[in-house]
């Protein structure tokens, strides 16, 4: 949805008001197409939902011409999109949004004692479903009674989420992280009491569940459960997990090999110069500039480094692992080979006086 940012006709509904020759104002529901050039888009990531802003571009009965209007873009009704230009990388991802296998794929449920995040990582984004908070009292000399209850009401809340959320037809693993023996402890109250329910859905799904440590739970704590190697072999078909390890990758090799990993659009264009880049970290963020001219940069270097034979890993900037990248400036890159001499900046001044 992040892609709509230009001409968009679909067909509407509205109501439209008549005055009729004595004055009096009556409306009524039409259904009409408009054609809008879209100024502003305002993407709710919560309840995916995707509304464009922007001026009736056609002549049309009910709507005049350079009038404001605002459409909601729905899910499984059909609209026109116009650009004067489509890029490689608009047309790459628009491709990937219509395939049907990239969808949300992975779950997870990130805890700690009192707090629960319930999160779905789908291709584009990481998309908290549901934020679980309960107070637990402290366990008292002599009682726990108090303690174990509390307890026992926030996993009830946790697990009543799991079934709200996750839709397990498409999931394919539901990661269960937290500190300590917090996760074990729910896993284990929740098939007890899916035994006692019957609950054949949760019974059923059991295989798909994976205990993994994280420090807290906090949904920052989803970036080192995805870099855990158990989950990333479990994981190896899912576009988060290859991009959670081409970013860790990537500091490994500068921390290890600094002439080997290099990020800024000024030295990562450099090393296309060269040939040398084997892999390309961009974040989808820079494809969204206003400027034109800054988009097609990153567009040339994409092309460039895909014609050389190079990979390239398109970051999302809602992923935490997007996010992440995007504190590097957007753009990093792993060398096939070193090259010192760009991790200097060149003396242009001394160059002029030549």
């Amino acid at each position: 949805m992040k892609l709509l940012q230009k001409d968009i006709e679909k067909d509407n509904a509205g109501k439209v008001q008549t005055e009729s020759a004595t004055g009096s104002v009556g409306s009524s529901r039409v259904r009409t197409t408009l054609t809008l050039c879209v100024e502003t888009i305002d993407f709710d990531t919560q309840a995916c939902q995707l509304r464009v802003k922007g001026t009736n571009i056609e002549e049309n009965q009910f709507v005049k011409m350079g009038a404001y209007h605002t459409i909601e873009l729905e899910l499984n009704r059909k609209f026109t999109l116009a650009k004067k230009n489509w890029d490689s990388v608009v047309l790459d991802r628009i491709e990937q949004a219509c395939d049907p296998s990239q969808k949300a794929d992975v779950a997870a449920v990130v805890m700690q004692e009192g707090l629960a995040n319930v999160v779905l990582v789908t291709p584009a984004m990481t998309l908290l479903r549901a934020k679980v908070e309960v107070t637990i009292p402290r366990k008292r000399k002599g009682s726990c009674s108090q303690h174990e209850k509390a307890l026992e009401r926030f996993y009830e809340a946790v697990m009543q989420a799991i079934l709200r959320h996750i839709n397990f037809d498409v999931v394919k693993c539901v990661l269960v992280g937290s500190p300590g023996f917090v996760k074990d402890q729910f896993i284990a109250y929740m098939f007890k009491e899916a035994v006692r329910q019957d609950n054949k859905l949760l019974l059923e799904n059991r295989p798909k569940f994976m205990l993994v440590h994280s420090s807290s739970g906090h949904k920052y704590s989803l970036k080192e459960i995805l870099c855990d190697p158990a989950v990333t072999s479990r994981l190896s078909d899912t576009k988060a997990a290859g991009e959670v390890k081409a970013l860790e990758d990537f500091y490994k090799m500068l921390q290890h090999e600094p002439d080997r990993a290099f990020y800024g659009v000024a030295h990562v264009e450099k090393a296309a110069d060269a040939l040398a880049i084997d892999t390309l970290l961009i974040s989808d963020k820079l494809f969204r500039h206003q400027d034109v001219p800054t988009r097609s940069r990153y567009v040339r270097l994409v092309d460039s480094v895909r014609d050389n034979g190079g990979t390239v890993r398109i970051f999302s900037s809602l992923h935490v692992s997007g996010e992440q990248l995007t504190q590097l400036s957007g753009v990093a890159a792993i060398l096939r080979f070193p090259i010192a001499d760009l991790s200097e900046p060149e003396d242009e001044s001394s160059s002029d006086e030549d």
